[in-house]
């Protein structure tokens, strides 16, 4: 039952922020409405992470495709806030979760800003899933912003240096990560709307235009491990993520990624329970029959997403499938049906 409440919850919230969201603007594919959000909607999605160094900015995008192992994460570290160093590293790596979460371990009020703020943190792993270039982008753009308004500049924390169109971040001591304090919405030059419900995180807001930072993470005691700091990168260039000196893929059940759903590809990356573009027959689905979408559905194969491509039904481990993430109730009309959820959402 307390698995039920939780699961519904963070759903909530989910699918209420996306009501108070402002317009995406649409593009037709195969007689399909594909929503895809604007340079502006992006530039104010990232504005919180666009100035961190750039293996930061990649961990955190890539664990914003999993929010309910963002919740499980930040939680599982009140819970263990005794653990520190070479201790906390092994714990974590016994863990079920996506590298990047693991990753995110390293700098808890990271990871905790994107709990505190989960409806942003779930707006913005749709937005990567689904534009990915254009987030990078959106990215760059901010830091732009910020050193046309004289506030992004290297630091004894951090090296900021241009190559060509491209802003590149990094630590000043590779073993020593800081992260900037800032006010998201006034650090760019005229200010930016507050992205709707966002709460100040304590540790990384700071009233006014400026940068600042307190105390550096050292990231050494996580080199041993493949989902450590050394582990990350950004491809400005290709306008991806680097993980372990390949692209990053995330296999994520929460987010469908519309433009290949609706392009014939799978619907999500690497779903194993999508097929040409079509959902498979699955147990504890009792939507439409295999193979079949809903006519009127735009943003996700099942009723059970909304319009934001956010999930309300969905898996408490970002990679066991939706299909088998529910049983007994399963899907039915974009909700739970019967007995609703029954365990395998909260570990």
């Amino acid at each position: 039952m307390r698995s039920s409440i939780w699961v519904l919850s963070v759903a909530c919230i989910f699918s209420c922020s996306h009501a108070s969201a402002a317009p995406q603007t649409t593009a037709a594919v195969q007689g399909e409405a594909v929503l895809q959000q604007s340079p502006e909607q992006l530039q104010q999605l990232v504005a919180p992470i666009a100035l961190y160094p750039d293996a930061l900015v990649a961990q955190v995008l890539a664990a914003s495709t999993y929010p309910t192992e963002i919740v499980e994460a930040d939680r599982w570290m009140q819970q263990h806030s005794n653990l520190k160093g070479e201790q906390l590293a092994q714990a974590v790596d016994q863990t079920s979760w996506d590298p990047s979460v693991k990753a995110l371990t390293q700098f808890p009020s990271v990871l905790a800003n994107m709990d505190k703020n989960l409806s942003w943190a779930s707006a913005l792993g749709d937005a990567y899933v689904n534009q990915q270039q254009a987030v990078l982008d959106a990215v760059q753009t901010m830091r732009k912003r910020a050193q046309q308004a004289g506030n992004l500049k290297t630091t004894p924390q951090e090296t900021v240096a241009t190559q060509g169109q491209t802003v590149v971040i990094q630590p000043a001591n590779p073993q020593v990560v800081y992260v900037p304090t800032y006010d998201p919405w006034s650090v760019y030059g005229p200010p930016l709307a507050v992205y709707p419900g966002w709460v100040a995180f304590p540790g990384l807001y700071a009233v006014g235009p400026g940068i600042s930072f307190g105390a550096g993470f050292g990231v050494g005691f996580f080199a041993g491990f493949g989902w450590g700091w050394h582990h990350w990168d950004a491809d400005w260039r290709g306008r991806t993520i680097i993980y372990n000196h390949n692209t990053y893929i995330s296999h994520s059940r929460t987010f469908i990624d519309r433009n290949h759903f609706y392009r014939g590809g799978p619907a999500f990356h690497g779903g194993p329970e999508f097929h040409a573009g079509r959902p498979a027959a699955a147990p504890g689905f009792h939507g439409p029959a295999a193979g079949h979408v809903q006519s009127g559905t735009h943003s996700g194969a099942f009723s059970g997403f909304d319009h934001g491509g956010v999930t309300r039904t969905f898996s408490g481990r970002g990679q066991s499938s939706v299909a088998h993430a529910f049983h007994g109730g399963g899907f039915h009309g974009g909700g739970f049906h019967g007995g609703g959820f029954h365990g395998g959402g909260h570990r």
